[in-house]
């Protein structure tokens, strides 16, 4: 499919008339389910016009032809395709295997030897945001005189990596990423190491080999020991935009073969000595450990990854914060603590006043200590198991007294449910605020927020529901403040759409919760994992470390019918007496176009009654065909026709603005001068976007799939385009399927590979650690 398949940006930073720097692409070797996903966040982050494909949906990007010969397909003949499965130059499988087990021998014992742990030292924590090197500095005496240095020095640093750049034959708009990646001494470790350009947003191996060659001339080799190191990290970042937060090194050694590396296994074992990547060995079991040929009980089968550091450090701070708050969780005991404060205080009130009023009289002093004590704030008591069970009898369903009883005795427990199942954690939410415990919920979207606060049991309280986007609580923007240690002021906490969070997110999540607090995991397994690395939801549901509660609330109506088996894997008609779901063929991407808006500007809004704007386009990519850039563009002209004289916009436009790769708001444009575009939020916020971000935006009308996670329409148009056999999986159809409340319109151009990929393509795999580093842990603690 166009632009589905990968996530490689079409336009390109890297001219390629440059010397060989041919035009950058910030893409992955993606896989069937995983591409949307990972391409898209890596084309966000490099603030370029990527096109994301396939079907872990887009993170908000968009991402390249996939006929380019720069895609990142992972076809045989492509030098980084990444394939584990290909046999590499000059041997056959047998010698590949033997010395792929070499080489693991050889990084593990590099990684006994502890090389990682000098360079992990110097990284703070998970999630937290990078140093930047060349911000400004404080001003030392309060005149803005270190300010107006640094920024002087930035300028220079900026100056000089441009001239860099383009002697490389790269573009000076590197320079500004360049620099805040390395600091004021961008341009020098640039001329010194030329394959460091490889680290920046958007640059693949042939770009960074053209800068190279630009540079050094003759003595930019394919075997410069600066070029395979370079690539060995490259790798690891591919593999992290297709969510993977390891590679076996197996697939390590294969890709760098493929990009014409003379000897991958020194380059790895360089790789892991400098910090760029850390070893991991793993022991394989069940279906893994089969398929390996471990039958042997005495020595089971191993298997070796490399991580980022980054990830590596995430994922193990991820399993130590869930195993912290498991053990540290005592049922009955959930005030206990604030229970002692309280007291405490009072009794230090108690002393302040014994010593001011000693000159009283003794009975003036006994009714002023009894006035103290009333006047002080008691916490309520923990509510023991005879308030849990009676919350349970009360609750409204059967699935909503299981998850109370679940977090009940538990600190960790997961929630599985489709959409009408989210009355289950807002039953629990209801229940633990009544017991007087301090009970958030955290939601994906401010859509999501809305929706969950509308829920019956909270919609009865006078009071705001206490519900936040998981951005909102973890900036402090909402939610119930920090204690004094910095931790979230929270018993409990309810996280909903929990299988968007990669690991980083999470690991910072779980950084925020003191020891003992409760926390329930609440989403759709069927649906479209994070736009980050990791599988954070579906590894613990698989490691089996807490409580599950599957909620038997189905999701009704022809819709939730629909969906519902295409989630065993089973795409049958339903029967949808008021027109709720119908299916539309079309035969090519234009006619698609052509129904898809007609629906949106006609037929929706005049049989159903839906207007337009309550109505969504989604599709596999932004490209080709029938991408979300063909619909908006087909919708504008029949919705807003205008010149786009702001930017691209005019007033009235809906867009799309991405923040962050995995996060989308969806806006209206109000006006746009010299200041900027000015947009309109559905929750009455208005922000302003600077001219130079506003071709960040894009047309809101078309959606990918994953930009639209956590939100619903009244209406949804799903298209799917001839060519979108690649982008097509059994999550990504779920998801798409799904997002309609009232109805759903399919318009299908995609013939037998649409049922194909809901029977056979539930979801492409990704590796992971955390899994193995639980099971870890519990071995140790057993």
């Amino acid at each position: 499919m166009t632009d589905a398949e990968n996530g490689a940006p079409e336009e390109s930073p890297m001219s390629p008339d440059t010397g060989g720097a041919v035009p950058a692409q910030a893409s992955a070797e993606p896989g069937p389910a995983d591409a949307e996903a990972g391409a898209d966040a890596g084309a966000e982050a490099a603030g370029t016009d990527g096109d994301a494909g396939s079907g872990s949906g887009s993170a908000d990007g968009e991402s390249a032809d996939a006929g380019s010969p720069d895609a990142g397909s992972p076809d045989a003949g492509s030098p980084d395709a990444g394939s584990p499965d290909a046999a590499g130059p000059g041997g056959d499988a047998a010698d590949r295997a033997a010395a792929v087990a070499a080489l693991a021998e050889r990084v593990r014992s590099v990684g006994r030897s502890g090389p990682g742990d000098a360079a992990s030292s110097s990284v703070s924590s998970p999630g937290s945001a990078p140093e930047d090197a060349a911000a400004p500095a404080t001003p030392a005496d309060g005149t803005g005189t270190d300010r107006v240095v640094t920024d002087e020095q930035r300028a220079q640093a900026l100056r000089a990596t441009a001239e860099v750049l383009g002697a490389g034959g790269a573009p000076a708009e590197l320079a500004a990423a360049a620099v805040s990646l390395f600091g004021d001494g961008a341009a020098e470790q640039l001329r010194e190491d030329p394959w460091a350009v490889l680290s920046l947003p958007g640059v693949r191996p042939e770009h960074a080999d053209g800068f190279a060659r630009g540079l050094l001339g003759p003595a930019a080799g394919p075997g410069d020991p600066r070029r395979a190191q370079a690539l060995v990290g490259w790798l690891l970042e591919q593999a992290a935009l297709r969510g993977h937060s390891a590679l076996e090194i197996g697939e390590v050694t294969a890709g760098l073969e493929r990009l014409g590396v003379p000897d991958s296994a020194a380059a790895v074992q360089a790789a892991v000595l400098d910090g760029r990547a850390m070893p991991f060995q793993e022991e394989l079991t069940g279906a893994e450990a089969h398929a390996a040929g471990g039958d042997d009980e005495d020595e089971p089968p191993t298997r070796t990854l490399l991580a980022l550091e980054r990830l590596a450090l995430a994922e193990e701070s991820l399993a130590d914060g869930l195993v912290r708050l498991m053990s540290t969780f005592v049922p009955g005991e959930d005030q206990e603590e604030s229970a002692e404060e309280a007291s405490a205080e009072a009794a230090e009130e108690d002393a302040t006043d014994d010593a001011t009023d000693e000159d009283a009289a003794d009975d003036a002093e006994d009714a002023d200590a009894e006035d103290a004590a009333d006047a002080t704030p008691q916490a309520p008591a923990a509510p023991g198991p005879a308030a849990w069970e009676a919350a349970a009898e009360a609750a409204p369903s059967s699935s909503a007294a299981a998850l109370v009883r679940a977090a009940a005795g538990s600190a960790l427990v997961l929630h599985t449910g489709g959409e009408a199942a989210r009355a289950e954690p807002a039953a629990l939410l209801a229940t633990a605020t009544g017991l007087g415990l301090r009970a958030w919920a955290a939601t994906w979207t401010d859509h999501g927020r809305a929706a969950f606060a509308a829920l019956a049991p909270l919609a009865d309280t006078p009071a705001p529901a206490p519900v936040a986007t998981l951005a909102e609580l973890l900036a402090g923007a909402a939610g119930p403040g920090r204690s004094p240690d910095g931790t979230l002021a929270l018993d409990l906490l309810v996280v909903l759409d929990a299988p968007l969070l990669d690991v980083e997110l999470a690991a910072t999540l779980l950084e925020s919760l003191a020891d003992g607090t409760r926390l329930v995991l609440s989403g759709d397994p069927g649906q479209l994992w994070s736009a980050g690395p990791g599988r954070f939801f579906a590894d613990l549901l698989t490691a089996k470390v807490c409580p599950a509660v599957a909620s038997r609330t189905p999701d009704f109506g022809p819709i939730g019918e629909l969906v519902s088996g295409v989630g065993i894997g089973e795409l049958q008609p339903v029967e949808a007496p008021d027109k709720e779901v119908v299916i539309l063929t079309a035969k090519d991407s234009g006619e698609a176009v052509h129904r898809a808006v007609q629906l949106l500007t006609d037929s929706i809004p005049r049989a159903l009654g839906i207007p337009s704007e309550q109505v969504v386009l989604l599709t596999p990519g932004h490209g080709g065909g029938a991408g979300t850039r063909a619909l908006n563009a087909a919708a504008k002209a029949r919705l807003n026709p205008g010149p786009g004289r702001f930017a691209g916009f005019d007033p009235g436009d809906r867009v799309a603005d991405s923040p962050a790769p995995g996060h989308t708001r969806l806006a209206r444009v109000v006006d746009g001068d010299a200041a900027g575009l000015h947009l309109e939020y559905p929750d009455g916020t208005r922000r302003t976007v600077a001219p130079a971000d506003a071709q960040k935006l894009r047309h809101g009308w078309a959606l990918t799939v994953h930009q639209a996670v956590g939100r619903h329409w009244p209406g949804a148009v799903v298209v799917v385009p001839d060519d979108a056999a690649p982008a097509l999986s059994r999550q990504w159809v779920y998801t798409a399927f799904g997002r309609g409340e009232r109805h759903l319109s399919v318009v299908h151009a995609a013939g037998p590979a649409l049922p194909q990929a809901v029977a056979e393509r539930p979801a492409a795999p990704r590796t992971t650690r955390l899994r193995a580093i639980l099971a870890e842990n519990a071995a140790q603690e057993y």
